[in-house]
C-alpha cells in the first residue's frame, strides 16, 4: 500500500513537471519571438497524502486510489499569474490546444466572480505521464489570474484562516470592495498597455541572439544557393 501511494503521488508530481515544462517553453517563445512576456510567475503544488485523505473523507470518497483519482481533481495544481486579464485566456487556450493536453472543465470566475469577490480562471486538464510501463493519464488543476487577482486571493486566504473560516461581516464587505477595486485596476492597466504597445502587446523587451543585417543577407544567399531548381 505504501509503494502504491508513493507511485500515485509521484505520478501527480511528474504531471506538474510536464505542465511547468510547457509553460516554460511558452514563456521563452513569447520573450524571444514576440518580445512580450504574458507570464509574471508560476507556482505549483501537490497535496500531501494526509491532505488527500482528509479531503476524500470530507467528500465521502472511498479511501482507494482509483476512487480518489476519479473524484478529487485538485491533487496537483499549477497557478499561472499573468500580466493582464486577456493573457489568462490566451495562455489557457495555448496550453489546452496542445495535442497531449485534454481539457475536461473550465470555471470562469473572471467573467462570473464568486460572491466574495474571488476572480480566477480555473481549468481541469488531463495530461499523460510517460512511464516505463506506458502512459498514465493524470489530472491537473490550472489556475490563471492576474497580479491584482492573485494579491487579493492571497490576502483573502490569510484572513479566511486567521478567523477560522468565520470572517466578520465588515471584513467580508471590505474584501468585496477591494476585489472591485482590483478589477478596475486590471481594466485600466490593460487599457494603458494597449495604448502604449498595441493590442498584441509587443514591447521592447530584450530578445535572444542579435541577428544583424549582414547575417540575414548571408542566410538569404545560402537559401538561394541551396534552393532546388525547378524545371
Amino acid at each position: 500500500m505504501r509503494d502504491d501511494f508513493t507511485r500515485f503521488e509521484m505520478e501527480y508530481r511528474w504531471a506538474v513537471q510536464e505542465i511547468l515544462t510547457k509553460v516554460s517553453i511558452l514563456r521563452e517563445e513569447f520573450l524571444q519571438l514576440h518580445r512580450y512576456n504574458p507570464i509574471e510567475h508560476v507556482n505549483s503544488r501537490v497535496k500531501s497524502p494526509a491532505s488527500i485523505l482528509d479531503k476524500a473523507a470530507r467528500r465521502g470518497v472511498p479511501p482507494s486510489l482509483p476512487a480518489i483519482r476519479k473524484h478529487i481533481t485538485d491533487i496537483a495544481g499549477v497557478r499561472i499569474t499573468c500580466s493582464f486579464r486577456a493573457d489568462t485566456y490566451r495562455m489557457l487556450e495555448t496550453l489546452t490546444s496542445q495535442d497531449d493536453v485534454r481539457l475536461i472543465q473550465v470555471k470562469d470566475y473572471i467573467a462570473e466572480p464568486k460572491p466574495n469577490g474571488y476572480k480566477s480562471l480555473h481549468a481541469i486538464v488531463e495530461i499523460p505521464v510517460f512511464l516505463s510501463t506506458g502512459p498514465v493519464p493524470v489530472i491537473v488543476e490550472l489556475q490563471l489570474r492576474t497580479i491584482a487577482m492573485d494579491f487579493w486571493a492571497s490576502l483573502e486566504h490569510k484572513i479566511f484562516y486567521k478567523y477560522d473560516r468565520e470572517v466578520p461581516g465588515h471584513l467580508r464587505d471590505d474584501l468585496k470592495q477591494a476585489a472591485d477595486a482590483a478589477e478596475q485596476l486590471d481594466l485600466r492597466m490593460e487599457q494603458l498597455h494597449h495604448e502604449v504597445h498595441g493590442v498584441h502587446g509587443r514591447s521592447d523587451l530584450p530578445v535572444g541572439p542579435d541577428i544583424d543585417n549582414d547575417l540575414l543577407e548571408r542566410l538569404w544567399q545560402l537559401s538561394l544557393e541551396t534552393r532546388p531548381e525547378t524545371g
